[in-house]
């Protein structure tokens, strides 16, 4: 088998099942193993006959963390005895720790070859674009959506918002973005006295863009379009998470800007210099409204961005932070 006789088989047998960690299987027909199973022992069959060409296919996407680690060993040990491992993997990392050289296939068809972080970070804008595209139409859908629907009961939702004694009725809907931020719901609303034409994020270069790394900065341009000139006037922002908890929210009113005069078509850009949110998928709020909080146009999670980052930390807010250590602490250049 694979170039080895009985004997040598023999002599390594209990290596190998060690390694694919199955010795309490062993027994069992390999017809009864899991696809798992079956690329462990492969994995272990195929380093202990000491090819000088390994062939590996997405086997560390098959163990735990233990037989991970015994993998990476292992390809460590047959760079430093001069053999050539060609590795098909989605870990970018693992491609920038071990490859001397990387190609990119998509559907079959070579992309880019050549140093693995530059090919890496071909990969990642490729998908970074597509991900803009997706956030893109799924955002231009939301709002379609919203409208449609706010428009079917717009009679309802804007006349009814004022009594016939000329006294403003109670809306089923939070008055701005920071009155209900724990109970979020996706939707449109007001009496569109002031209207939201458009809200876009932009990057550094004022480009239109849906995706962002942690720390770039972040601009949100909300454009409106006033039926009359009004003196009554705030813009509000709201960031949410993808399971709709509440990261920040302010209006212009509560930074103390008190409204002048507002007339025509016109913009307010919210902007962040640095966006110091860990890897996800966030939405935004984006309203105009009275002092008193009455709504001329309320966009409840609307639009949605994302934020990527190769540190995969947790939770939501990264604070710009570093790390020191006395003396007799170390660490190695790569884990």
């Amino acid at each position: 088998m694979l170039g080895l006789t009985r004997r040598e088989i023999q002599e390594r047998f209990d290596d190998i099942v060690d390694f694919a960690e199955l010795r309490e299987f062993i027994d069992a027909p390999v017809k009864t193993y899991s696809s798992g199973m079956y690329m462990r022992l492969g994995f272990a069959v195929a380093i202990h006959v000491d090819p000088d060409v390994l062939l590996v296919d997405e086997v560390l996407a098959v163990g735990d963390e233990g037989f991970t680690h015994k993998c990476l060993d292992r390809f460590a040990d047959f760079r430093r005895r001069g053999r050539t491992i060609l590795l098909v993997t989605h870990s970018l990392n693992l491609v920038e720790r071990f490859c001397d050289e990387a190609l990119w296939l998509d559907g079959g068809q070579a992309m880019t070859r050549g140093d693995p972080k530059r090919v890496v970070g071909a990969y990642l804008t490729k998908v970074e674009e597509g991900e803009a595209a997706l956030l893109a139409s799924a955002t231009a859908k939301a709002v379609e959506e919203a409208s449609r629907l706010e428009g079917r009961d717009g009679k309802e939702g804007r006349d009814g918002q004022e009594r016939r004694d000329g006294q403003r009725a109670p809306t089923e809907h939070p008055i701005d973005p920071t009155s209900n931020m724990f109970e979020a719901t996706e939707g449109r609303w007001g009496s569109r006295d002031v209207e939201i034409t458009d809200v876009a994020f932009l990057d550094r270069e004022g480009q239109a863009s849906f995706v962002f790394h942690s720390g770039d900065p972040l601009s949100i341009r909300v454009k409106v379009r006033a039926a009359h000139p009004t003196d009554d006037f705030v813009f509000g922002i709201g960031l949410f998470n993808a399971e709709g908890i509440c990261i920040y929210g302010t209006n212009t009113y509560l930074e103390e800007m008190n409204p002048g005069r507002l007339d025509g078509e016109a913009e307010a850009t919210f902007a962040i210099d640095g966006l110091d949110l860990v890897e996800g998928t966030y939405k935004v709020d984006a309203a105009v409204h009275k002092r008193d909080g009455f709504p001329y146009d309320y966009h409840r999670l609307l639009y949605t961005f994302r934020v990527k980052s190769r540190t995969h930390d947790v939770g939501i807010y990264r604070p710009r932070h570093r790390w020191s250590f006395s003396p007799n602490v170390t660490f190695k250049s790569e884990r």
